[in-house]
């Protein structure tokens, strides 16, 4: 009678202890986490923003692992784009979060939005979609790689300072 008992707690032991993590959802506390950044960087809460960010982290938006931020030059660098735009902020309907743990055991969360903002030096709205997969490790965003097109953003940029120059050469 012991033997059954046995082989059978046995069993229920190695099956419980087989349970996986979860390695794909749309609603985990690191998600929740990402929205706060999102949220942040909309309001241009850049204390708010960092507060979800590793010492260490290495943000990489449209850059390889060489050429790498860090949160403060992240912050920097928003600040001084904030200042071409009027307004910016991700429209709310194109808002998409999964996070994923990875066969190595990561935590990732991918972020798709459209971003929106209008430049102040031609009162035009640009609307831009955005890819961002951010790593966590202890609650922290450790790794951040983010993508997306400002080419057309760019050029017209460059039109306009282009423009700029040869009126001001005409009227010197």
């Amino acid at each position: 009678m012991k033997k059954p008992f046995l082989l059978i707690f046995t069993t229920i032991v190695l099956l419980s202890s087989c349970k996986q993590k979860t390695r794909y959802t749309q609603n985990s506390s690191e998600i929740d986490t990402y929205k706060k950044v999102i949220e942040a960087y909309e309001k241009q809460n850049w204390g708010d923003l960092a507060s979800h960010y590793a010492n260490s982290a290495k943000i990489l938006n449209n850059v390889t692992l060489e050429h790498a931020q860090t949160v403060s030059q992240l912050i920097e660098q928003n600040k001084e784009d904030a200042k071409l735009f009027t307004s910016w902020r991700y429209d709310p309907e194109s808002l998409e979060y999964e996070m994923v743990v990875t066969d190595k055991s990561e935590t990732w969360v991918n972020f798709w939005g459209h971003w929106e903002g209008t430049l102040k030096l031609n009162g035009q709205l640009y609307i831009i979609p955005v890819h961002i997969t951010a790593q966590f490790l202890n609650g922290k965003i450790i790794r951040e790689d983010g993508y997306w097109d400002v080419s057309k953003l760019m050029m017209d940029i460059q039109a306009m300072e282009a423009n700029k120059n040869i009126q001001t050469e005409k009227t010197e």
